[in-house]
């Protein structure tokens, strides 16, 4: 038995998350049923991290267990060629028998993206939330600022959700405007045409939709309908209604996740 991790990359738009579901395709689920093809057996695989439904990823992390012998580029190219194109696998590298994806992961760094200002171009609809009208991103940054260090979040965990420790640690929150020119594959749209404002934040883990429900409180603040400093009163408060929306969950990428 060789134990290795992988790292992926996933389109969301139409999955119901990482997962696997009684219905509905799962990132999981195509994934575990490509090894089992390629190794002749079911294949467990575990994650850094359960995005949601719609929810998409630059680097999530995977580990499993495989009982014929793959080198890591065969077994790239392998589950490349049974998945579809809108799961690819980055690389894949032969890990220690006690790796585990998630459990020993240290920090996950989650990117949401808003669109504000004008229209919605094709090319960003499944990526980002469309918020119409200009955001104070200095109050956003302010507010978000605040959330970094070890602190009770339950003010913005789902509602439903139970576990039994609610505390988590932020190593950065932070907010920034992104010009359209500096927009990658968006370099080209003109300056009236809007821009992308970046929630990113690096923490030991996450509750249950917490960076959405902190997307959506930012941009209650980054509206003018609450003042940055509200942001600490919310989180003290450890009451879900006193935070802002769900953000959609198309605007949430999961960047990276670290192991030292």
């Amino acid at each position: 038995m060789a134990s290795f991790r992988l790292t992926l990359a996933y389109d969301g738009t139409g999955l119901v998350g990482w997962q696997r579901q009684a219905s509905g395709t799962s990132v999981q689920a195509l994934v575990e049923d490509a090894l089992a093809t390629i190794d002749g057996r079911a294949v467990a695989v575990a994650s850094a991290g359960r995005t949601d439904a719609g929810v998409h990823a630059l680097g999530q992390v995977a580990s499993f267990t495989l009982t014929r012998d793959f080198d890591a580029a065969t077994l790239v190219r392998a589950l490349n060629f049974h998945l579809p194109p809108s799961v690819r696998v980055l690389e894949a590298a032969e890990a220690a028998p006690d790796f585990h994806a998630r459990f020993s992961a240290r920090w996950k760094t989650y990117r949401y993206q808003i669109w504000t200002d004008g229209p919605l171009p094709p090319l960003v609809r499944a990526y980002a939330w469309h918020v119409p009208g200009p955001l104070d991103v200095d109050a956003m940054d302010r507010a978000a600022r605040l959330l970094e260090g070890t602190h009770d979040f339950a003010a913005f965990q789902s509602g439903g959700t139970d576990v039994p420790d609610t505390v988590r640690q932020l190593q950065s929150s932070r907010a920034t405007a992104v010009p359209t020119e500096a927009g990658g594959f968006l370099r080209g749209l003109p300056a009236s045409a809007g821009r992308l404002v970046v929630y990113e934040v690096c923490g030991s883990g996450f509750l249950r939709h917490m960076v959405r429900s902190i997307a959506g409180t930012l941009v209650e603040i980054g509206l003018g309908r609450a003042a940055a400093m509200s942001m600490g009163g919310v989180l003290e408060s450890r009451d879900r209604a006193r935070a802002g929306r769900t953000a959609p969950a198309e605007g949430l990428v999961l960047v990276s996740v670290s192991y030292s």
